[in-house]
């Protein structure tokens, strides 16, 4: 009987479950049923995915503080994301939920929803949605509660959420005025968090606008309403950086403040950050320094800071930077760069900060690593990255040219010494160089010894071959070498490393001595010990042949005696060995060692002071017109003329230092004003002084000479285009255009000297203005053009002929000669056969016919030029192919083709 009973309560709950379970219904049960199983299973796992993904944005989104942040935290733009960035999956699961939810539990029957968590599901629809960067269906979401659910406790939060996506489709204006209009009509009575983020998200909007004083009292009203610690610590972040795009330090300082005050209510790194940007603040020359480093010295003791050291050490060392102790400020941004920050704008800043500093106390080469660093760090696209790309590749040249200068001046100033002052010059640079080799031999020792000891520690007590006592009385010498600062003298490495090649070193030893470094490495061969070996073997021994008897080898020739002698012989060698090894002196210290390598034919000085000099002048226009570092060209400048130039160096030095002194000191500026004036009255340079804005000069402008020279070179007239070429490249020595010049000057030079010649003006171009376009360019006709050219050969496939007759440009033979061919082209009344008057070489022109279209109509055409009585001309063409003819005026090899028969 009980059995019947529980039969039918089964039953009878089987089928109220699946009525229950319908969602056609619109009944009390049904109503209920899916109500609850949305909110406690579907909805409860989707909202805390949710929460999960925007936990996860705390940690792994990377904020610009160097920007006004933004009010919420976003997942970047896919294609934003680095290569090793991953879609946060919370966010994608919370979405699948929500769906979930609607598919199965939605009740939407008679026109409205009935199942009351329908609203929550798509407003946790919406959201995931939104955090995932797909906004229009967000939208979608959120509408659907506007639009189905109009009497829903969420109605204002969707409205929010629907003006934030419209925000982040930057439809600012509609979410400006649905905001606006939201607070009027329902501020009062909204609830505390919606409103708060009403408000955060419509001065969200007013920043995107730039309409920054709104946007500070709404984020006012945002911080009060809410109760979010880390989102009251972000806004008033955010109202500091406002006050200090609007120029107001005190109200940023204290905004900052008051997230420092926050102490663990606020998350660390905005604590950080705003103690950094009270620090961008700090007033250098008048504020408190001690009480700047103490405040520091603090944050970088304290351990909760350890995850920002980044932040903190960067700070100290802009700090020293701004009190130009480069040293401290160098160390601490060093120190910065080693936590590996994850913010790319701080490291670059570091590396751009070392590399200004190396800058300005002239390290050009550190500099120069410096600036490749930072490049890699910033934004390719960015404004800053365009000037820092730009500074480099001009650093280029001055490191070039200062090595030049720099070495050049040395060598030049030694020569310039009478010869006892040379020895004192060089026993002074001595005595430095003694005194670097021993501090440089002792670290090598102390490396060795100290390599020798952790070699000899490691294998005493390891190893399955290793013998108790192998060193010694066990571990004991180790202890004692420990004890002792780790010293070991040569005969006891000696010692160690017979022992050791006659056991095989270790566990698995063979017995023969030798072992693989696949097994145990030999204690004492490391670099330091090798290096260490080296150096003392050099100090003893001197230079020695790498051969054998090496020891009696060099003094027994010296004396005579053949090195294959016998034990007394080889003793005698050892006494000499000894005696002259206490006589053996290093090269490097003596004067004349390097009294020698001087240069003393005065075509050999007057050419380094030539380049020294050019160098100078180079550096004056890098530094004028690149870097405007206007001090430092005036001094390069001025030393130039300090050292009997070249005369086409004079006047644009000249004219350079009084547009100089012209910004930096005018009383300066016009004495060499009346220097080019009076000195070279006729010169353009004094034309520009005179009137900056004539015609004359405007015509007469580097750009305008140019295109008109190049102009001249295309139309044929390249003989006249090399003579002006050369002039215009004193002319304009230093200045910008003569790139260009020079990149004619080399297709000038390929025209009328052929392709070996070509190559090497190129090359010329390319090694001297490397970061000019012409100087690219070059480089890029060497890697392309060039080879294709050198490919080419006699002997191709011919197409057509012509006919050559080589003569000296002006030879007055040139006219009969082309009267007589034009006439035969006109008796013969062949289109297709022209006569041209072509350039071979600076001293050699061709008058060619071509169009002749066999080899036997060219032996033709020369039989009736010879013979009929009409030309009868006594000059014998070459008959060559239009594919060799080619060849001859790339290569200029006419002297080597063999002309067809």
């Amino acid at each position: 009987m009980k059995t019947s009973t529980y039969k039918y309560i089964i039953a009878v709950g089987m089928g109220g479950l699946l009525i229950a379970c319908s969602t056609k219904k619109d009944t009390r049960i049904n109503r209920n049923y899916h109500a609850v199983t949305t909110e406690y299973n579907v909805l409860f796992n989707g909202n805390n995915a949710l929460a999960a993904g925007i936990n996860d944005l705390k940690t792994t989104y990377a904020d610009n503080y160097w920007d006004i942040l933004t009010v919420e935290r976003m997942q970047p733009l896919a294609a934003e994301m680095e290569p090793t960035d991953k879609e946060n999956p919370n966010f994608k699961r919370a979405e699948e939920k929500a769906t979930k939810a609607i598919q199965k539990h939605s009740m939407y029957i008679g026109g409205s929803e009935r199942n009351p968590q329908m609203d929550e599901a798509h407003l946790l629809l919406g959201q995931s949605r939104y955090y995932d960067n797909r906004f229009i269906p967000a939208i979608e979401a959120f509408n659907y509660i506007l639009l189905k659910s109009p009497a829903s406790d969420r109605l204002d939060e969707a409205k929010v959420w629907k003006e934030k996506t419209n925000i982040r489709l930057d439809n600012d204006g509609v979410a400006i005025k649905n905001l606006n209009k939201l607070l009027k009509e329902k501020g009062p009575v909204m609830e505390r968090q919606v409103y708060s983020d009403a408000n955060a998200m419509l001065a969200q909007a007013y920043i995107k606008t730039e309409r920054k004083d709104s946007a500070v009292y709404l984020l006012h009203k945002a911080i009060i309403s809410t109760k979010d610690n880390e989102k009251k610590a972000r806004y008033r972040f955010i109202l500091g950086q406002l006050f200090s795009k609007m120029d107001q330090p005190d109200s940023a300082y204290a905004a900052y403040q008051s997230v420092i005050d926050m102490k663990r209510k606020s998350p660390r790194m905005y604590v950080i950050q705003a103690h950094a940007m009270q620090a961008g603040q700090f007033n250098y020359k008048t504020g408190d320094t001690l009480a700047f480093m103490e405040k520091y010295r603090d944050l970088l003791e304290d351990r909760e800071n350890r995850p920002y050291l980044d932040v903190i050490n960067y700070q100290v060392g802009l700090f020293y930077d701004k009190q130009k102790i480069n040293d401290k400020a160098v160390e601490y941004y060093n120190y910065s760069l080693r936590k590996k920050s994850k913010d790319k704008y701080l490291v670059a800043s570091s590396y751009r900060n070392i590399a200004e500093m190396y800058f300005e106390d002239a390290v050009y080469v550190s500099a120069g690593k410096y600036y490749d660093s930072t490049l890699v760090y910033l934004d390719n696209k960015g404004r800053e990255y365009r000037g820092i790309k730009k500074k480099r590749e001009n650093l280029g040249d001055v490191i070039k040219y200062e090595a030049i200068a720099q070495n050049h001046d040395s060598i030049l100033n030694v020569v310039a010494m009478s010869p006892d002052g040379k020895v004192t010059y060089y026993e002074d640079y001595i005595a430095k160089l003694k005194i670097q080799d021993e501090l440089a031999r002792k670290k090598l020792e102390e490396e060795a010894r100290r390599q020798a000891n952790m070699a000899a520690n490691a294998n005493s007590g390891a190893g399955a071959g290793a013998r108790p006592g192998m060193f010694g009385d066990d571990n004991s010498n180790n202890q004692s070498l420990s004890k002792f600062g780790g010293t070991v003298d040569a005969k006891a490495l000696s010692r160690n490393s017979a022992v050791l090649n006659s056991n095989g070193a270790g566990g698995g030893g063979t017995g023969t001595g030798m072992q693989t470094s696949a097994s145990v490495a030999f204690p004492f061969y490391n670099p330091s010990t090798v290096s260490f070996g080296k150096l003392e073997f050099q100090k003893r021994w001197g230079s020695r042949p790498d051969a054998d008897n090496w020891r009696v080898v060099s003094e027994m020739r010296g004396k005579g005696l053949n090195s294959g002698e016998d034990d007394d012989v080889t003793n005698a060698g050892d006494s000499l060995s000894d005696k002259s090894k206490e006589e053996k002196v290093d090269p490097r210290y003596t004067p004349n060692f390097y009294i020698s390598q001087l240069p003393t034919e005065q075509k050999v000085i007057d050419s380094l002071a030539k380049e020294r000099n050019f160098a100078y002048y180079q550096l004056g226009n890098i530094y004028n017109d690149k870097f405007k570092e206007y001090k430092r060209a005036a001094v390069k400048f001025e030393g130039l003329l300090k050292n009997n130039p070249e005369e086409r160096l004079i006047l644009p030095s000249k004219y350079n230092l009084y547009k100089i002194y012209m910004i930096i000191d005018p009383s300066k500026a016009e004495a060499y004003k009346q220097q080019v004036l009076t000195e070279y009255p006729d010169s353009r340079y004094a034309e520009m002084i005179r009137n900056p804005a004539s015609d004359n000069l405007i015509n007469g402008t580097p750009e305008a000479i140019y295109a008109a020279l190049y102009k001249k070179y295309q139309s044929g007239d390249v003989r006249e285009a090399a003579i002006q070429t050369e002039t215009y490249i004193d002319t304009f020595t230093g200045e910008e255009i003569v790139s260009k010049f020079e990149l004619l000057k080399a297709r000038i030079t390929g025209r009328l000297q052929g392709l070996e010649e070509y190559k090497k003006a190129l090359n010329y171009v390319a090694l001297t203005y490397p970061n000019s376009s012409e100087g690219k360019q070059a480089d890029e006709i060497l890697k392309k053009e060039v080879p294709t050219l050198d490919k080419l050969a006699f002997g191709q496939t011919p197409v057509s002929y012509k006919l050559i007759f080589k003569f000296a440009p002006n030879d007055p033979k040139i006219k009969p000669l082309t009267d007589k061919i034009l006439q035969f082209i006109k008796d013969g009344n062949n289109n297709n056969i022209t006569l041209s008057n072509d350039i071979y070489t600076t001293n050699e022109n061709f008058i060619v016919i071509h169009g002749l279209i066999n080899k036997l109509a060219a032996v033709d055409a020369i039989s009736i030029l010879k013979d009929y009585k009409t030309y009868k001309i006594t000059e014998t063409p070459v008959v060559i192919s239009n594919e060799d003819y080619k060849v001859v005026q790339v290569k200029k090899n006419f002297a080597e083709y063999q002309p067809i028969q």
